[in-house]
């Protein structure tokens, strides 16, 4: 009978859970047996995994919560204990203390239900012990300027998106503020990340990384920059050549990126038209690459801060005057004055009307077809005017080699929206 009971009892499950808390506490552990001043190493946090995952097993048996949070004490007591009987000048100890309990807390995680997590958690955890001196780094190197930037972004989506009401409002309720506001914050992350980026790097890393991260900020002001470098330094023309494309050819994989995020269902009528650009572009940039010469110095494009209120601001109020176009023209002249739109406000911003045609595609006032058609338009506009640009400030040489470039990516564009005119046949 005793025998019965005992097979009655016994679950694979919760000897498993058992196994991941003592293996968390493992991996963690191995990371602080690197350190030596570490008062707890390998078996410590191990055990400590363990134990998180026995008290939460005791509390759910008896119903109390305050297992748990005397061994959370328990731990934190014995941890600190042990870095006051043999304290380092060094090493206050104050990380170590934090990623036992992290430990413990991890332990009983999966003990209640929430393994999965538990893991990402503590891998996420192990990395950021490995990676201190590389943290440092960088966070020695941020200005204030950079820290400004990110305390704008979280106050942006933190604070100001949070409270904005999530309903139409004006003709046609084409504004919603909290939509607006949404992506505002999609468009100043994204180019946050590549301003971080472009300030860290710098020029160190040579033209194939300014031109990444200068598209992924504002292919815009790459253009400009790097157009009047060609003229200044005419030795740099093929660099700036490089650069210049490079940062374009971004621009359209961050459309197509930004289309794939917020209206997925777009994805397959626009990436046919930007896989051929895109082609097409490494294959003229393949061409440049061979015409490289010595590079010197890079200047960094000169980029305004994304997350500035200002900048934010500027964004949201032209994205929601293009959005309330859009809604007009749809519904006065059809898909026809949604092009010419596309058209003209692509040329200098296609950000604000691509978030437009997305936002009207997701309220059904636009077909998916009709949609990709205007970011396609919009994206040629905007190579177009860039053409014009390199022209006009870095001279013939540079703005024939460029806009031969953009012509190729161009004609990548113009077949995806071929494409989409037939299939609609």
């Amino acid at each position: 009978m005793n025998t019965l009971l005992f097979h009655q009892a016994f679950d694979p499950a919760q000897l498993e859970a058992l196994a991941v808390a003592t293996a968390i506490g493992l991996l963690m552990g191995l990371e602080r047996e690197r350190h030596p001043a570490s008062r707890a190493g390998v078996r410590t946090f191990g055990l400590t995994g363990l134990l998180g995952a026995l008290c939460a097993l005791l509390a759910e048996r008896l119903g109390t919560p305050g297992v748990l949070v005397a061994g959370l004490v328990l731990v934190a007591v014995m941890m600190i204990a042990a870095y006051l009987r043999r304290p380092d000048p060094h090493d206050p100890g104050t990380t170590s203390v934090i990623a036992i309990l992290v430990c413990f807390a991890l332990g009983a995680m999966v003990w209640l239900g929430f393994g999965r997590i538990a893991v990402m958690a503590a891998v996420g955890a192990t990395m950021l012990l490995y990676f201190k001196s590389e943290l440092s780094g960088v966070a020695a190197r941020l200005t204030a300027q950079d820290w400004r930037s990110i305390l704008q972004f979280a106050v942006l989506s933190l604070i100001v998106l949070p409270i904005l009401p999530d309903r139409g409002f004006g003709p046609y309720e084409a504004l919603n503020p909290h939509q607006i506001w949404l992506m505002v914050v999609l468009i100043a992350g994204v180019s946050l990340a590549g301003y971080a980026a472009l300030r860290l790097a710098g020029a160190r890393l040579g033209a194939p990384l300014l031109g990444l991260l200068g598209g992924l900020v504002s292919s815009t002001a790459t253009t400009m920059v790097f157009s009047r470098h060609a003229r200044e330094n005419p030795a740099m023309v093929s660099t700036a050549k490089l650069v210049i494309l490079l940062a374009n050819l971004v621009m359209v994989v961050r459309v197509g990126g930004i289309a794939l995020a917020v209206a997925p269902s777009v994805a397959p009528r626009l990436w046919p038209g930007a896989g051929l650009a895109l082609l097409a572009g490494a294959a003229v940039l393949a061409w440049n690459w061979r015409q490289l010469v010595h590079q010197g110095e890079l200047p960094i494009p000169d980029t305004r801060n994304p997350t500035e209120l200002r900048a934010a601001m500027g964004f949201g109020l032209l994205y929601a005057l293009v959005l309330l176009c859009a809604a007009w023209l749809s519904d006065i002249a059809g898909q026809g004055g949604l092009y010419m739109l596309a058209l003209a406000s692509g040329l200098t911003d296609v950000d604000a009307i691509t978030l437009s045609m997305l936002r009207l595609l997701n309220t059904g006032k636009l077909g998916a077809d009709p949609a990709a058609t205007g970011i396609l338009l919009a994206m040629l506009a905007n190579l177009s005017f860039k053409s014009g640009l390199a022209l006009s400030l870095g001279g013939r040489h540079l703005g024939s080699g460029v806009a031969a470039g953009m012509a190729a990516v161009g004609a990548g564009l113009g077949g995806g929206i071929a494409w989409l005119h037939l299939a609609s046949l």
